[in-house]
């Protein structure tokens, strides 16, 4: 557990991290996304980790930012916001390398939602709702919620989502391209952690080469990504894993 926000465990390949803050419906500090990605940092650089987990409770996996915090900045003026790091918490753990899961229930809203969609597959419990509904209180989203969610859903539903302040039921973000799966609230745990096992079981370095090269389609034109493709599969043809795998395969065996 770390500042009481966050509570980590390790069960074999999996790091679980699960956000703790009930009387503030896990609204997102600065402590508990520093805890977080210090936890998510740690297990980057633990070889015997390959895959995390990203929680909340059953009630909420985020409802936001923690606006106290927020209209304390806001004190600073404008170039004091523009300065301060915040947002950055979120794009530091977008780019660590280990792959990450968002298992989410209940409201998955504003800072909830920007962490969820830097996370590479979100399982949704059938009672999420997804949001970005930082008009409500004359804000906009400032943690990559405006670019990410177009790319995730498209110009017209963000634009439905953050300008009138619109939420997705579990099944309607599915629909979008939102979440990857949606399972019955009693069995969100279970499914994650065996997802998170399973992609645990395949060789770590072409998982993360191959989280490397998805990511850059999404940020990229396709023939930047074409050419990371090929120099990434050539970089993961010369790894004893891949040659393994392959002599596995022809001797019809498993690795």
């Amino acid at each position: 557990m770390t500042d009481g926000v966050v509570h980590t465990k390790v069960e074999g390949p999996v790091g679980h991290a699960r956000l703790d803050r009930p009387h503030a419906a896990n609204a997102l500090n600065r402590s508990m996304m520093t805890a977080l990605l210090d936890a998510v940092r740690a297990w980057d650089a633990d070889p015997e980790v390959h895959c995390v987990v990203i929680s909340g409770t059953e009630k909420v996996f985020a409802a936001g930012a923690d606006i106290a915090e927020l209209a304390e900045l806001s004190r600073s003026g404008p170039v004091g916001t523009y300065l301060d790091d915040f947002s950055d918490l979120w794009e530091a753990l977008y780019e660590t390398r280990i792959p990450l899961i968002a298992a989410v229930s209940g409201h998955v809203l504003g800072g909830g939602c920007e962490l969820a969609m830097i996370c590479d597959l979100v399982i949704a419990s059938e009672t999420a709702r997804f949001g970005q509904p930082e008009v409500r209180i004359g804000a906009i989203p400032g943690a990559g919620g405006t670019q990410r969610l177009v790319r995730a859903v498209g110009k017209a539903l963000a634009m439905d989502m953050i300008l009138t302040g619109r939420t997705l039921t579990a099944p309607e973000a599915l629909a979008a391209g939102l979440v990857s799966r949606v399972v019955p609230a009693g069995e969100l745990d279970r499914v994650a952690d065996d997802t998170a096992r399973a992609i645990a079981d395949h060789p770590a370095v072409a998982v993360r080469i191959a989280k490397e090269a998805v990511l850059t389609a999404f940020e990229s034109p396709l023939s930047t990504g074409i050419r990371t493709e090929r120099r990434l599969a050539a970089l993961n043809a010369s790894t004893n894993d891949h040659m393994e795998g392959l002599q596995a395969f022809l001797d019809k065996r498993r690795r």
